[in-house]
C-alpha cells in the first residue's frame, strides 16, 4: 500500500474480522497490493484499482444487515476455473438478468478486447447459455483458506488481461 490513509483503511477493515477470516483477507489484500492494486474507499466498501487502468478488480467490505465480510472479484477474462466459480457466475446471471453482456451483439463501451474474452458465461442445466457483463466483480460467498490459491490465480489472470487491454486506454 502506498499511503498511511490506505494502510489505515485496510487496518480498519481487518480489525472487524475474526481470527479465522482475517488471515484469508490479509493474504488476498497483500497479493493485490503486490500486483500494484491500490485500496480506495467506495461508499462502505474498499475497491482495488490499478494505476495502469481504471477498472476495479476486487472489492471488500462488511455487509451491514448481518455483519459478515465479503470479497468480490472480477474474473470475467479468466478461463478454466472450478465449478464453485462457475456456479457463482450462474447465480449472478439468475439474480441480475438485466446485466446480460450487451457487447456480445454490439459495441462495448465498458471493456476493451473482443467481447468473448471479457464476459462471464454460464450454461444452465437446460442447456441454455447466458452471459453477464464482465465489468462486474462477483461476490465469492464464504471464502475459506482452501479458496486462496484459485482466487490468486484468477486475480493474476484478470490482471494480465486488464493490463494488456485496458492500460493507457482513453
Amino acid at each position: 500500500m502506498k499511503t498511511e490513509k490506505q494502510k489505515e483503511l485496510i487496518h480498519s477493515f481487518l480489525s472487524t474480522l475474526g481470527d479465522e477470516t482475517k488471515p484469508i483477507y490479509e493474504e488476498l489484500i497483500l497479493y493485490l497490493s503486490e500486483l500494484g492494486y491500490i485500496p480506495q474507499k467506495q461508499k462502505s466498501a474498499i475497491s482495488f484499482k490499478h494505476d495502469l487502468h481504471t477498472k476495479q478488480i476486487a472489492k471488500i467490505g462488511v455487509k451491514s444487515r448481518i455483519p459478515y465480510p465479503f470479497f468480490a472479484l472480477r474474473f470475467s477474462a479468466c478461463e478454466g476455473y472450478s465449478q464453485r466459480f462457475a456456479d457463482i457466475v450462474g447465480a449472478a446471471i439468475s439474480k441480475y438478468p438485466k446485466r446480460a453482456a450487451i457487447c456480445i451483439s454490439g459495441p462495448c463501451r465498458c471493456c476493451a478486447g473482443p467481447p468473448s474474452t471479457h464476459v462471464y458465461s454460464y450454461t444452465f442445466p437446460d442447456g441454455e447459455c447466458k452471459t453477464y457483463c464482465g465489468a462486474y466483480a462477483l461476490e465469492i460467498p464464504g471464502i475459506a483458506a482452501g479458496d486462496i490459491a484459485e482466487i490468486k490465480k484468477l486475480i493474476n489472470e484478470e490482471h494480465e488481461y486488464l493490463v494488456m487491454h485496458e492500460a493507457n486506454r482513453e
